[in-house]
Parts: C-alpha cells; structure tokens; sequence
C-alpha cells in the first residue's frame, strides 16, 4: 500500500514533520513473523563463518559455535544486545563537508553509481572494452559534476593493476577525482584482511588521521554475504577490521529466490534478514557501537535465463520488505536498487522500468545505487550516467517532503480570496510556485518524448562532454597525494600469500 508517513524516529525538537510518500509490502504483524522466523534461523540452523579468529570471537560473546563444521548459532539476547549496541544515525563524510550523506535520510534516498561491472562502452568508438583506472578517473569526475549522484561506488572492475589490488585502486582512484563520499568493496580470500588495513591507510590519510575517520568516515565498505548464511574468511575477517576503524559496514545481502534461497518471496525475505542480522552481530561484537547499514539486493532468479531477476515484479516488493525490517530495527538501510539496466544506451524508458525505479526506492530506503549500468550489471557507458541521474533527478521529486501545518495550509489567504474565487493572481502564489513545482530538464523532457533513442543518445553525450569539460574537481593536497599513492605501491608490490 501508498501511505504518507514520516520517515525514520520522531522529529526532533524545534524540527518540523515532514510528509514524505513511501511504499509498504508488510503488515506489523507480517514483520513481527519475519523477525521471528529469523531468530529461528539463526537460532536453530545457523550461519557457516569459515574463519577460527571470527570463531573464537563470537564464542567467547555467547554463540553456540561448532568448530569442526564452522557453524554458528546465535541466541535471541545476542541480536538484540547488537542491535542496542548499533549506532541508528551517522555520517559517510565527504572531502568538502557539503556533500555529507547524514543517516538516515529525511526524504528521497542518497543514489550512487552501480559497481564493479565488466566492461565499459568506450566513450568515442561506443566499442565494449575492458576498464581502466584511466576510465574510472573519467566516470567518477563525471558523477561528481551530477547533482543528483550523492555517493560514489566505482562503477567498473579496473584491469590495469595486479586483481589483489583492484578494490585498493579504485579507492584510491576515486578519493582523487571526488569529493563525494564512496562506497568501496571488501577484499576475500587471502586478500581480505591485508586489503582492509591498505584501504582504511587511505581512508585515514583523506580524513586526517585514524580517530578522525573513526569520527567522519570517509569511505564505506560493502560486504557480501555468501547466501545462504555463509560467511566467507577474508570477507568476513575484513569486516571486523573495517568495524575496529569506524568504518560503516553496508551488510550486503544478495539472495537469490530459487537459487540461493528459497524460491518463495517469504523464503528470501526470511533469509536476507537473517543474514543481515548475524552480520550485524559479528560487527558489534568485533567493535561494538561500530556504524553499519543493513542492505539487501534480493529477489527471485529467472527461471529462463538462471540469471538474477532484477526486472521482475518481486524485486520491488522484495526490497520494500526488507527496508520495513530495517525501519523496524532503526538501522540506515540500503535496501533501493534503481535498477534501469537496459541493454543498450539511450534505451527508451518503458512503463516497467519506471514503476521498478519508483517501487525500489519509495520504500523508505536511506541509500541506493545502481546508476550508470548496463545490461544486468555487466557493463557501463558515460552517457548511461548521465540519463540514469536526470530520470533519478525527475523521480526523487515523489519523494520530496511536504510541511503539514496551519501556515504552509494557508488558511488566511483561503478566507481573504473567498468562496469560488481564484488564487492566480495572488502574491503568495507567485511566491511560492518554483518551491512547489518540479520543473523537468530538457533532457528529461526528451528521455520522455516520443523522440529517437539516437537524439536522447546525442542529448545525453552533450552533457557528457561539457561536465568533463567544466567540470572542476579540487585536488588533494602534494603531500596527501604523495603518501597515498606510496600506499598504494606498497600493497600493490606485497601480495598476500
């Protein structure tokens, strides 16, 4: 169902109450049975952490832990002793301070760029290719010049460094051509804990110093968890290393219905929740008080393809159960995919498409992503991030607040204009007509239009060229730069073994 409502815990002191559309797919009582069907799970089936220091930790908290099969099993107190323990608000901090993501958010949610595809589309000869750190340099000045991208997640894999030490380059890369926060990506494998430490050296070096980003992180890290309920070493060895250095964990969950979980919509709620709950508990039993976001891109596969279903009807209602869970818990979610993920670029934007946009992220989700990729998170084009931020920029205005009071209700002005007569004319709403009306972009009328996808497509590269043009980004500081990139060189020659 549609409701308004307000987002998040009540107003604060001297703070007005907002009006803000969102969309529910669970009753109280539905979301009381998934919480509890969760606590089952982890209670009785458990979660497999394939690590002895992780292990050790959470038995030494409390957790029934089985050391020959790795399986963990987690008491009610523990989830909920996690779950005081979380922080329900704070920052991802930008290089400038004026591109803050706050958390949660009060109206639409913060969007980012989609991440780690494969390939990219060159940008003169429109020829699929692989990435390099050259192209990501490119793609995140551009998303910086774009009002309507809050948050940068490297959009694309880069194949220029040694792989152990991609996710370190593309921090890197980003905190250089940026000054919005990032969402970077958790190493695995034997990469995990040294690829951790070299990334929070750069995410220290940009917030000046270890304490200092443990205050205003600058970089966030997504973490996958394997579904169903396992917890891979270095991943989840990683994660508590990002947790003891202040760094907001985003508890990525990614079951897949009839592939990964069960194939029912309640069996992948079910088991993304759980998951995201015993995420939560390794975190704040490694660092308690340790920001983290509880995430999910769930949904179900498709059963002609045997890919991830991310275009079908579930997904949408799929992620408006999971925000309402994480709502439910007070934690910062990222539970949104814009999901425009057409083949080709400047495709037409269709009914469907639209309505997945609107669905995925009116469900009260703090943070999204998905901007700029192709073809099911396979590839990337520059002018794909371009359209995508103006559709997003048309369609966060759903989700913009309104004030219900007796002032914005304009009672005064309704009875000196008297019954039958016209408002036109008046100076209030002259006033007051930019604030109340979204006016659409050119581009946005065209992407609307019965126009050619070719003259979208020529619109869309205009505005590419003249942001990489205009568009100026401030340097880091010699010496900031000069030590980060010793960092980098330094992990890049020491691959762990």
């Amino acid at each position: 169902m549609m409701e308004k409502g307000i987002r998040g815990a009540p107003a604060k002191p001297g703070r007005k109450n907002m009006a803000v559309a969102r969309l529910k797919f669970l009753s109280k009582d539905e979301e009381e049975k998934v919480h509890e069907l969760s606590l089952k799970v982890l209670g009785t089936i458990g979660v497999k952490v394939h690590s002895q220091p992780v292990l050790k930790m959470l038995a030494n908290a409390g957790a029934t832990v089985d050391q020959k099969s790795e399986i963990v099993k987690l008491g009610e107190s523990m989830i909920k002793d996690a779950l005081k323990k979380a922080p329900k608000s704070f920052t991802i901090a930008s290089r400038d301070s004026k591109h803050d993501i706050k958390l949660p958010a009060t109206t639409w949610p913060y969007a980012s760029l989609g991440g780690l595809v494969s390939w990219i589309e060159d940008y003169e000869t429109k020829k699929h290719r692989e990435a390099t750190r050259e192209d990501l340099a490119t793609i995140t000045r551009l998303a910086d010049g774009l009002p309507s991208i809050d948050a940068i997640w490297p959009l694309v894999t880069v194949r220029d460094v040694p792989p152990h030490s991609g996710f370190v380059h593309e921090l890197w890369t980003s905190f250089q051509n940026t000054v919005k926060p990032i969402h970077g990506s958790a190493g695995s494998g034997t990469v995990g804990i040294p690829d951790a430490k070299a990334q929070i050296e750069l995410g220290a070096l940009i917030a000046g110093g270890k304490e200092q980003l443990k205050k205003r992180p600058t970089f966030t890290v997504l973490s996958c968890i394997i579904a169903p309920l396992y917890f891979e070493k270095g991943a989840v060895e990683a994660q508590c290393e990002y947790a003891r250095a202040g760094v907001p964990v985003i508890s990525m969950s990614m079951s897949i219905g009839g592939a990964t979980s069960p194939v029912t919509a309640a069996g992948t709620i079910v088991n993304s929740n759980a998951e995201n709950l015993a995420s939560l508990v390794i975190t704040q039993t490694a660092a308690p008080g340790a920001p983290q976001i509880y995430s999910a891109e769930a949904t179900l596969m498709d059963p002609r393809s045997g890919s991830i279903g991310y275009k079908g009807a579930e997904t949408p209602m799929i992620s408006a159960a999971l925000g309402q869970m994480a709502a439910r818990y007070s934690l910062p979610k990222m539970t949104g995919v814009l999901g425009v993920e057409f083949r080709r670029t400047g495709s037409p934007l269709h009914f469907g498409t639209a309505s997945s946009i609107l669905m995925s992220t009116l469900n009260g989700t703090d943070l999204c992503s998905g901007i700029g990729d192709l073809d099911l998170d396979n590839g990337c084009s520059l002018e794909e991030i371009v359209l995508d931020a103006t559709v997003w920029e048309d369609f966060r205005m759903y989700m913009r607040g309104f004030e219900i009071s007796e002032k914005e209700a304009a009672l005064d002005l309704t009875k000196a204009v008297g019954h039958g007569n016209t408002f036109v004319s008046q100076p209030h709403t002259l006033a007051n007509f930019r604030k109340q009306i979204h006016d659409r972009s050119k581009l946005a009328e065209l992407i609307y239009s019965t126009q050619s996808p070719d003259k979208v497509l020529e619109a869309a590269h205009e505005v590419v060229k003249r942001i990489l043009k205009e568009h100026k980004v401030p340097s880091l500081d010699a010496d900031v730069l000069k030590q980060g990139n010793e960092i980098v060189k330094a992990y890049e020659k020491s691959p762990p073994k």
